[in-house]
């Protein structure tokens, strides 16, 4: 796992979960962009309280920064196109409504 921060914009709303043992976590999907332009999916996760309150106070293409650490993915698209991805789990959580 690589330590990394992520800046980008929310996709869809961050959701809250619970798994088996009955410890809940949020998730969330990031757009983020590098110097190229080139668009990057980031799957995060937080098991945190306080990242977790700060995904659920976003909306839908809300700027946000993260922090945590990374694996690098790639998946591919409906035309067969293998296309970068990461997965986070996020420690941090930066948004202009940061307290």
């Amino acid at each position: 796992m690589i330590d990394g921060l992520v800046a980008g914009r929310l996709m869809g709303e961050a959701s809250r979960r619970t798994d088996k043992t009955g410890r809940g976590y949020v998730v969330a999907r990031v757009l983020a962009r590098n110097r190229a332009d080139e668009e990057f999916i980031v799957n995060v996760i937080a098991f945190d309280d306080a990242p977790g309150k700060a995904l659920l106070g976003l909306a839908d293409g809300d700027a946000l920064s993260l922090a945590g650490g990374l694996t690098p993915k790639v998946w591919t698209d409906k035309q067969g196109v293998v296309r970068p991805s990461l997965d986070m789990i996020a420690t941090r959580v930066l948004t202009a409504h940061h307290d």
